[in-house]
């Protein structure tokens, strides 16, 4: 028995608060149990009324004398901690706490909240809520919805989870005009002990759900979410909408990658690695939940486009090679069976525009030799209704095709919509049906992008054989001090510690002392203004490359510091670096910032002074596993360049998924790192040749 079957499989449910004022939400929430013929004993409390919907109603739970195994609290604030106490002390075991005035109103709600918590900890109670809207079971066996919504849902294969109750009431309204339905519904509100995460591991093995579905304002905790839901995307299609996208970042950023971190960019980053799909409003969850729920996963990305009209044909590709999906192309075979039966004016290769005579037959005719062509993985139909062909008749021809075929197939009707309102009744196995090609295209998209997910090996976050003491006694030498950028030498130290190769460098301060380094180093050289305050270097002339000898050093070394007297900064100044030039390659970057939230972002991408320019680069939240480090590198727009273009060696790709993986398990050795940015790495043809050639690393104060 889960410790959450109180909650969504009671026998027996007290609503305190129960009010006979119509309206009211003690009052809304009995009616609701009552009206979805809850499968189990119900107990009004109500010290001020002796009965409510002809029900009896008790002073106090501790009147009722059978037992409780969930209570529904809906009473002032003020008396919530009183009420909960007595729950505890009768031995209810769960809870939902619909009252507000707790941690979202600030100041004296969060410590009430703490105290709520405590009773509920001390009782051994679980808790939905506060500041909640209920929740929902369409279990036949069990038929709860302790909910106060206006609508009474309709059961499904949805576990659907909302951080808003507002927002569950407004969805819960929209999914039962599409005819989409619940197999449980939970508003959970402040979290304050019921998590997503909680849900997640209830829904993972349930029979009822087939696809969960949630609306997330914040993680509590996605560390604990990474492998929980790793683990049930491998089962379960698990949809998202994280709202708060746009909002502004908390700081400014001095790194290259701190610059190109969006407050979002942690959350695409997390459900992407767990699998999760991610929808960016409710109405695109919704499309996917259609989808999900009456679609087999296709095993590849080569969409058919079956027509009666050239323009939806035409959107519907564009979506689809948008989205990185292919259109297939139809077997000979397939073609020539399609000749057979259409008009001289239909196109029969893909798309298959059978012109706006087609009829319910023609659809069947056409669907089943497309379904049956090898060469596709999934079909998308789109009809545009003549005055005289019933739609109906279109959508039942499809309904009757795809059921004998295990490819998905996908409807556009541009209906009216009375069809719309229709089609779940009497085709209630009709594909999904959508109002607009894109919609289909994104559809098809994700359910490809879930089977890629669901066929991905797992893969294994590497350990290396590294120093740790070595980079542990620099960081925390830095933290003494205060935090900060470590000094040059020191950062190319840390790095070395953890099997990372660099150009070798000297500091300098004068013209004499830089020579004699360049003959150590030997020519071509680059020259470097060392300095911890002075970023970005390139753009006030801190950096020239290619010196050939030692005339050019002079030359450069005079060059630089009028640059710098210039740019107002040859007071910070510290020194100048005297490096080795990398060999020929690729410039890339990689990147860590430290979010307070997600822990450690790894960045990658095409790296070099235009690198915010280019911005092509790619996060993943760490650890990452071999997989993740070789889709990382793979992902980027510029990944053709790596692997060799115009008769140009390609670099050695191993070499920049085993860096990766090096400096994830530095980032999650060492949390004081706050930013991080190798920029550029030199990847190179040959692994010796691969080197750091600039890295900066910020130290916090806090402890490694």
């Amino acid at each position: 028995m889960s410790s959450l079957d109180p909650i969504f499989r009671p026998k027996s449910v007290a609503v305190i608060g129960a009010s006979t004022r119509k309206g009211a939400i003690g009052h809304q929430i009995v009616r609701n149990i009552i009206d979805f013929e809850f499968n189990g004993k119900l107990f009004p409390v109500n010290p001020r009324a002796e009965f409510t919907h002809s029900i009896k109603c008790y002073h106090s739970i501790t009147d009722i004398p059978d037992e409780v195994d969930l209570a529904v609290i809906v009473v002032p604030k003020e008396s919530v901690l009183e009420v909960v106490e007595q729950c505890g002390e009768k031995g209810v075991k769960g809870l939902i706490v619909i009252s507000a005035g707790f941690k979202e109103i600030g100041g004296q709600g969060i410590e009430r909240e703490q105290k709520l918590m405590e009773i509920v900890r001390r009782h051994g109670m679980r808790m939905i809520g506060p500041n909640c809207m209920g929740v929902f079971n369409a279990d036949p066996d069990v038929r709860l919805n302790a909910t106060f919504a206006p609508t009474q849902p309709s059961q499904g294969r949805i576990g659907f989870m909302s951080q808003s109750g507002a927002l569950g009431v407004a969805i819960l309204n929209v999914a039962q005009r599409a005819h989409i339905g619940f197999s449980y519904f939970a508003s959970v509100g402040n979290k304050a002990d019921i998590s997503g995460n909680d849900l997640l591991e209830y829904w993972e093995n349930d029979d009822q759900t087939e696809v969960i579905a949630l609306y997330l304002e914040s993680f509590g905790d996605p560390r604990s979410f990474t492998p929980l839901a790793r683990r049930i995307s491998k089962k379960k299609p698990i949809i998202v909408v994280k709202s708060g996208r746009t909002e502004a970042g908390a700081r400014a950023a001095s790194s290259h990658t701190g610059a190109m971190v969006a407050r979002d960019v942690a959350v695409d980053a997390l459900l992407h690695q767990c699998g999760v799909i991610r929808a960016f409003d409710i109405e695109e969850m919704l499309d996917l939940i259609l989808a999900f729920t009456k679609c087999p996963v296709p095993c590849g990305n080569r969409v058919a486009i079956l027509t009666n009209a050239g323009g939806p044909a035409i959107m519907a590709t564009d979506a689809c090679v948008s989205l990185g999906l292919k259109i297939a192309t139809l077997s000979p075979e397939t073609v020539e069976g399609l000749r057979r039966f259409l008009p001289p004016e239909a196109s029969i290769v893909n798309p298959v525009d059978m012109i706006a005579s087609a009829v319910a037959d023609d659809y069947r005719r056409a669907l089943e030799l497309i379904l049956a062509d090898p060469d596709n993985d999934m079909v998308i139909v789109t009809f545009v209704p003549p005055m005289m062909i019933n739609p109906v008749d279109i959508i039942r021809a499809v309904t009757e095709v795809k059921q004998r075929f295990e490819k998905p197939v996908l409807g556009v009707f541009m209906a009216e919509e009375t069809f719309f309102e229709q089609v779940p009744l009497i085709v209630p196995d009709s594909p999904p049906v959508y109002r607009f090609p894109e919609s289909a295209a994104r559809a098809c998209a994700e359910l490809y992008h879930y089977h890629t997910w669901r066929s991905r090996p797992k893969g294994e976050v590497a350990v290396a054989d590294v120093d740790r003491e070595r980079a542990a006694k620099i960081l925390e030498s830095r933290q003494r001090g205060g935090g900060g950028y470590l000094e040059q030498l020191e950062a190319y130290e840390v790095l070395a510690a953890y099997g990372f190769r660099y150009c070798r460098l000297k500091l300098v301060d004068t013209i004499e002392d830089g020579l004699e380094a360049a003959e150590e180093l030997g020519y071509p050289l680059v020259l470097k203004v060392a300095g911890r305050g002075i970023v970005h270097k390139s753009d006030i002339g801190g950096v020239i490359v290619d010196i050939r000898d030692g005339k050019e050093f002079v030359e450069a070394f005079r060059t630089m510091k009028k640059a710098l007297t210039k740019h107002g900064v040859i007071d910070r100044v510290e020194g100048y670096y005297v490096q080795e030039m990398g060999k020929t390659g690729q410039e890339v970057i990689l990147g860590m910032v430290y979010d307070p939230t997600y822990g450690p972002l790894l960045m990658f991408g095409l790296g070099g002074k235009y690198v915010e320019v280019l911005r092509d680069v790619i996060f993943r939240v760490v650890p990452i596993t071999d997989v993740d480090a070789e889709e990382m590198v793979t992902s980027i727009r510029g990944y053709p360049l790596l692997t060799g273009m115009r008769g140009e060696e390609g670099v050695h790709i191993e070499t920049l998924v085993e860096s990766l993986q090096r400096l994830s398990q530095l980032v999650t050795d060492f949390h004081c790192i706050g930013e991080l940015d190798v920029n550029p790495f030199i990847a190179a043809p040959r692994p010796e040749d691969c080197k750091v050639v600039d890295v900066r690393i910020n130290v916090s104060p806090a402890p490694c």
